[in-house]
């Protein structure tokens, strides 16, 4: 009985791969003939069956971007890039995107030694950090193997500098891994989606207006307090936004 079971959720997940494969397809082919509305419908389908993948998320962006709808496209790329950093065509793409957005805000960049380790950390996803340590722990253990029934004293040195050297390595993909996590897990980011909205001091209505966003804006989000969220700007501003008025990336 049991082995039928598996048998049925591999049919299952077969079948529902062949059914998003159909829909990228037929999603590829709507673009393809500027039917942007019926692409961005199937594209939102495939994410509706539970899959989901740059290729995916890039797509809809062109669609959206197509038809001028700057936050969703913006959205999308942003998907995008959280699973694939590196990408050069959603990255040239996002930044079409932003131009279309109302405002603009000035980014604190890091300066210095911090700075390029971040940038070099972020060229991964913490996954592929993760599986970069496993692999170079693999590597240590073959590598100690033979050092350990090795009889010669040369290569016993050379496998032995081999081991230490890709064991430090090991130890840094998983420094590196924790910290891409931290990074992605405790800042937590928001586009804005409503046309204009205010951001008010206080998270209650009778707050003082601070300032407006509008609709593609990319804020961090630092907390949530019944119904409003305090964000911060890449200037490092910072105020509270009704929940309705963002989508969390």
């Amino acid at each position: 009985m049991k082995n039928l079971i598996i048998v049925f959720l591999v049919f299952i997940s077969a079948l529902a791969q062949a059914q998003n494969s159909t829909l990228f397809e037929e999603a590829n082919d709507a673009y393809a003939n500027d039917d942007f509305e019926t692409a961005i419908a199937k594209y939102e389908e495939i994410l509706d069956n539970g899959e989901t993948s740059a290729a995916v998320y890039y797509n809809l962006g062109n669609a959206h971007y197509k038809l001028n709808n700057v936050a969703p496209s913006i959205y999308y790329y942003e998907k995008a890039l959280q699973l694939n950093p590196t990408d050069e065509d959603v990255q040239n793409n996002i930044e079409f995107a932003r131009s279309m957005t109302i405002d603009e805000i000035p980014v604190n960049e890091e300066t210095g030694f911090q700075k390029s380790v971040n940038q070099f950390i972020s060229t991964f996803t913490y996954n592929t950090w993760a599986y970069l340590s496993i692999a170079l722990s693999i590597i240590f253990v073959i590598l100690f193997l033979f050092y350990y029934f090795s009889r010669k004293p040369i290569i016993k040195r050379s496998l032995f500098g081999a081991a230490v050297f890709v064991f430090l390595l090991g130890g840094i993909s998983v420094f590196f891994a924790f910290h891409q996590q931290e990074i992605q897990f405790n800042n937590q980011f928001a586009i804005i989606f409503a046309d204009e909205a205010e951001v008010k001091n206080e998270p209650s209505q009778r707050g003082d207006a601070a300032f407006n966003l509008h609709e593609g804006t990319k804020a961090r989000v630092l907390e949530d307090y019944q119904g409003w969220v305090k964000i911060e700007l890449s200037n490092g501003t910072q105020g509270w936004i009704k929940n309705e008025n963002i989508k969390r990336l």
